[in-house]
């Protein structure tokens, strides 16, 4: 097998298909390549053991990667050239107990911002999200599960914004997934003692009008984004927690106080992306599918905390808001209508 040609046809089908990630995993016969389309695994290749092997190393050598080292994970970045354009390619290897490799590749696509869309069971919450985006100043926080459309709906939410007014953005990631020229985009990195608290603390005195923030993952990095936000700053964060209720849970954790919190949150957006049921197929379109080819093959479900409902989260004796829009009621309804299958309600459930 020639393998040079064989990557670049895997890595143009996965871009073909708008796959976001291509795994590469041993098995007991050798290797299986795998297409991460809309949040599912889905076979596409078999390899040999030795074939395998040669398409992980050929990846590792063109990212600079240590081709030897093959127990210890390691990461790498290229720029991968396809027919007519080239995309970004981030790599991610991990050996199992028998010093087997395995490489994620993450596919970031240049025009990813022009050819992606935000796509919505409810409009009720994204108008919700829209009028949050356009306050002055206060901490707007996103959670879910990774590939939970986070970062892509923050983008579309400031790029919204700037289409009215110009102002100076800087986003802070590690990496960053998302190219958009319109932003000031620095990236973390650890091994160089480039933390996110400290590009936050050179974010602020460069008097940036919104802060995008990759990740809340440490207390250090809380307590920047709470100083940020007082200081008269919009900021955008993701944080890693189980439901609305548990991003607050999780930043006292970090040592930021209620009262910090009551003072500076604006709104907090929990959401999860579900596969679209398609009542001709009778299936999840996880696939291409002709039926839903102008359609988004997943939607956002959204919980939206606003003020209101922060603040009865800490006063609960308060009258209670009248309507219930949380995660699970969401759910219940979406699946009601028909928009998921029984499957995906059950796997989706918060309990």
């Amino acid at each position: 097998m020639n393998i040079e040609l064989f990557a670049h046809e895997s890595v143009n089908n996965a871009h073909q298909l708008n796959t976001s990630d291509l795994h590469v995993l041993p098995n007991d016969q050798g290797y299986g390549i795998y297409y991460r389309l809309s949040g599912q695994l889905i076979k596409k290749y078999d390899l040999s053991p030795e074939d395998g092997v040669r398409f992980i190393t050929y990846f590792k050598f063109l990212a600079n990667m240590d081709v030897g080292e093959k127990r210890r994970p390691q990461s790498g970045a290229l720029l991968f050239p396809l027919a007519e354009t080239a995309i970004d390619l981030r790599l991610s290897t991990i050996a199992n107990y028998l010093g087997q490799e395995s490489l994620v590749i993450r596919l970031l696509a240049e025009d990813y911002m022009e050819k992606s869309q935000v796509q919505v069971f409810f409009e009720h919450e994204w108008n919700q999200i829209k009028r949050l985006i356009r306050y002055k100043s206060g901490l707007i926080l996103f959670s879910g599960p990774v590939d939970s459309g986070k970062t892509t709906a923050m983008y579309h939410l400031v790029k919204n914004r700037l289409e009215s007014q110009q102002q100076q953005v800087i986003s802070i990631e590690d990496p960053v997934e998302i190219k958009e020229k319109s932003f000031l985009q620095v990236q973390v990195n650890e091994k160089s003692g480039v933390t996110y608290e400290q590009l936050l603390k050179a974010s602020l005195r460069h008097h940036p009008d919104i802060i995008l923030v990759g990740e809340i993952r440490d207390e250090e990095t809380a307590k920047m984004v709470i100083r940020g936000a007082l200081t008269g700053h919009l900021i955008l964060a993701t944080v890693h927690a189980k439901d609305a209720a548990g991003v607050l849970t999780r930043l006292e954790e970090l040592g930021i106080s209620s009262e910090l919190l009551q003072q500076t949150i604006i709104g907090i957006i929990f959401q999860k992306l579900l596969p679209i049921y398609c009542p001709l197929c009778q299936s999840n379109c996880h696939i291409l599918c002709d039926h839903y080819y102008n359609r988004s093959k997943r939607a956002a479900l959204c919980e939206v905390w606003d003020r209101v409902k922060i603040n009865e989260f800490y006063h609960p004796l308060k009258q209670k808001s009248s309507i219930n829009r949380s995660f699970n009621h969401l759910l219940k309804k979406v699946y009601s209508y028909g928009f998921i299958s029984q499957d995906v309600y059950e796997q989706y459930y918060i309990p």
